[in-house]
């Protein structure tokens, strides 16, 4: 049983700003005074390399060489290579990323912008922002990472920072290439890509075993993407992506017994299904005018479908009775073909919108000065079922739920960069957004709606202090609207969740002084007046939290390329503070979460973590080592050092990730490689929120690429 709400994009359109929609009519009004196309702007949050270099705020860069060379498997691994960032597993294959940013929790996600060529990528950014899908890696030739200042042109997450996640551009000339990959836990991997004429078509399909027993996936994604220039200075973007993913994964971890008694790969839960399709659109335009001025308009759309049936939520959960429960808490087998029960939690997201900015160079009060003006119109819909069946394979039943939940938001930012003398830049910023919550029980009739509202200012420098070093800093105000679900009840009354807010400050030095060397250095704090802790957070039975908390640290990244064929790469993140400046409570009754105390560390806040790649490359071989460390962090609010019974609590080890690639290219059109991911084979476990998670085990890969 599936729910699918149906509407349209013109019903859509109709919430949209009238200043919004016109940004398209002045488009063609302005295409006689158009001069010359410039490479298409909107898709980048980094800019140029030279662009990188005037920023206010820390910036970091995945090319596609680092990409492929290193044979990434998961998006996981991949961000691991960039600084300020603790990105934690969960089924194997990197399906539905936990990424954190500078000690905020990793928790699907949550905390954190993600975009795709500057479109939102999560499926609800305002009222649920979890992630539950992510694409495979393999379909980006880049990854940008923004933090600090900067990430006030974006939201509508401005609390850490933005990941930006580029697909290629299509080419005029016909160019592509096949690969096959096949491996250890039964990976299968295809991928073709095409282009000729302007356009790109990706095809990708992959299927293997993912960490624990009874973990397998089986995907496939599909991406068309067109580029064209016109006469008056226009340039037109198309994309149109379909995924597709079918797995057996649970959502409940291991007991402390499980674990101990059956190992890490254990899991009795081989009925629970996982089933998602998302199609997605975009549509892209820029316009080139004279004297530096450049109008860019995003409009897209994605529908989101998720069904999860499963048998158990934690370690703890009851769904198959309590004798079920016990038995796992003491370690032994259950047979779950027995629990005659099955929840399916079935939803459905449609996401439309429309983003404008303007970006000119002026003169006013006589310094030369650079303004980007950006307006956007955002709505979401969320159809919400949960559906008991009455066999453990069973996919419909008795209807428990039946959720209608609503968002609309608006925001508009200014960015003003002024040149002071030809060393000094000052960005002073500001943000605005409104968002609109409904939701509504459709079996009992009773709704609730709700507002909010908040301007964020900021302000960035950077100084010049050679050629090819910068001083940059700045401060801004962190935001994140409180999702739906938190804010509206079941029954329609309101609960009191305001949007969660910091003061964020950045100083950082970068610089590219030595021939192949460039590194950055950064100094961050950020103090949250209010920083919302959600229920799945530590130990999976939290209620609804909400405190202060500090955050501060350094980060550091390099990167070397020798012309002897030597190169390194480097990050690495400290955070020797990530504290509860105050005792977390409950938004609702104002008690205490327990153990929750002023001083204490917050939970998945590791003070180090580590990427160190070493490698040779000639035209035809290149070998790579790398090194990733993550430190060992807490999984509770009480820093609870000894591990509980149900596996959800207790501190987690600090451990070490060695991998290796190897790539051959034969001639210009053939290549094979190589990869052996944990090369160690070491058991470690990532994750205790719903018990214990572990990381994949040793993975073999190898494959080729013919290009055509």
């Amino acid at each position: 049983m599936s729910c699918k709400p149906v509407s349209t994009l013109a019903r859509r359109l109709r919430v949209l700003p009238q200043p919004a929609l016109l940004t398209l009519l002045l488009a063609s009004a302005w295409a006689q005074a158009a001069e010359e196309p410039t490479p298409l702007p909107g898709v980048s949050v980094t800019g140029t390399k030279a662009e990188q270099q005037r920023l206010p705020g820390s910036v970091a860069v995945l090319d596609q060489q680092v990409l492929e060379d290193s044979r990434v498997f998961t998006v996981n691994e991949a961000l691991r290579k960039l600084p300020g960032l603790n990105v934690r597993d969960e089924e194997g294959f990197g399906l539905r990323p936990n990424i954190g940013l500078r000690g905020l929790n990793p928790t699907r996600s949550t905390k954190i912008t993600l975009l795709e060529d500057g479109v939102p990528l999560a499926y609800a950014p305002y009222g649920d922002n979890a992630s539950y899908y992510f694409p495979p890696v393999d379909r980006f030739d880049r990854i940008e990472l923004v933090k600090g200042v900067g990430t006030l042109a974006h939201g509508p997450q401005t609390l850490g920072g933005v990941l930006n996640f580029r697909t290629p551009q299509p080419s005029q000339a016909a160019r592509g290439f096949a690969q096959l990959v096949g491996g250890s836990r039964a990976l299968r991997d295809a991928k073709l890509q095409y282009s000729q004429a302007g356009w790109l078509l990706d095809l990708t399909r992959k299927q293997g075993e993912g960490a624990r027993q009874h973990l397998e996936s089986e995907l496939t994604d599909l991406n068309l993407k067109g580029h064209f220039r016109f006469d008056g200075g226009h340039q037109l973007t198309l994309k149109l992506s379909h995924f597709i993913e079918d797995s057996v994964v649970t959502y409940s971890g291991l007991t402390e017994a499980e674990y101990r008694n059956f190992g890490a790969r254990y899991n009795p839960f081989k009925n629970d299904r996982f089933e998602i399709e998302r199609s997605g659109a975009s549509l892209t335009h820029a316009l080139a005018l004279g004297g530096g001025t450049r109008l860019t308009t995003q409009l897209y759309r994605a529908n989101f479908s998720r069904d999860w049936w499963r048998q158990s939520s934690t370690t703890t959960d009851t769904q198959c009775g309590n004798a079920f429960r016990d038995a796992r808490l003491a370690g032994q087998a259950v047979q779950v073909d027995a629990c005659n029960s099955a929840q399916g939690r079935l939803r459905d997201y449609q996401t439309t919108g429309i983003d404008s900015r303007l970006q000119l160079a002026h003169s006013l009060l006589g310094a030369t000065s650079h303004l980007e003006l950006g307006l956007k119109a955002h709505d979401e819909r969320q159809a919400r079922l949960q559906v008991n069946a009455s066999a453990p394979s069973g996919r419909s039943g008795s209807l428990a739920e039946n959720n209608r939940r609503d968002t609309r938001a608006y925001s508009a930012f200014a960015a003003n960069r002024v040149e002071v003398g030809e060393s000094l830049e000052i960005s002073p910023l500001l943000r605005y957004e409104w968002v609109e919550n409904a939701r509504a029980n459709l079996l009992s009739g009773q709704a609730g709606q709700d507002s909010l509202s908040a301007w964020l200012p900021g302000l960035g420098a950077s100084y010049k202090l050679g050629a090819q070093t910068t001083l940059f800093g700045g401060v801004h105000r962190g935001f994140a609207p409180p999702r739906a679900e938190d804010v509206i009840g079941g029954n329609g009354s309101l609960t009191e969740v305001r949007s969660e807010h910091s003061t964020n400050w950045e100083l950082g030095l970068r610089s590219e002084t030595l021939d192949g060397f460039s590194a950055q250095a950064t100094w961050f704090r950020n103090d949250f007046r209010r920083l919302i802790a959600v229920g799945s957070i530590a130990g999976g039975s939290t209620p609804l939290a909400e405190g202060e908390a500090l955050f501060q640290g350094l980060e550091l990244s390099a990167q070397w390329y020798h012309r002897s064929g030597w190169f390194g790469l480097a990050a690495f993140s400290w955070l020797p503070t990530a504290e509860q400046s105050s005792p977390f409570r409950q938004v609702v009754g104002g008690a205490a979460i327990a153990g929750s105390a002023a001083g204490k560390r917050q939970p998945y806040a590791p003070k180090h973590t580590a990427s160190l790649t070493v490698g040779w490359a000639s035209d035809a071989l290149s070998l790579q080592a790398e090194l990733q460390q993550v430190g060992a962090q807490f999984s509770d609010f009480a820093n609870s050092e000894a591990a509980a019974a149900n596996g959800q609590s207790g501190r987690i080890r600090a451990y070490t990730l060695l991998n290796l690639a190897a790539n051959w290219r034969l001639d210009p059109q053939w290549l094979l490689f190589a990869t052996l991911k944990n090369a160690a084979d070491r058991d470690y476990i990532v994750d205790r929120t719903r018990g214990i998670q572990t990381g994949m085990p040793r993975l073999l890969q190898a494959g080729m690429r013919y290009r055509f």
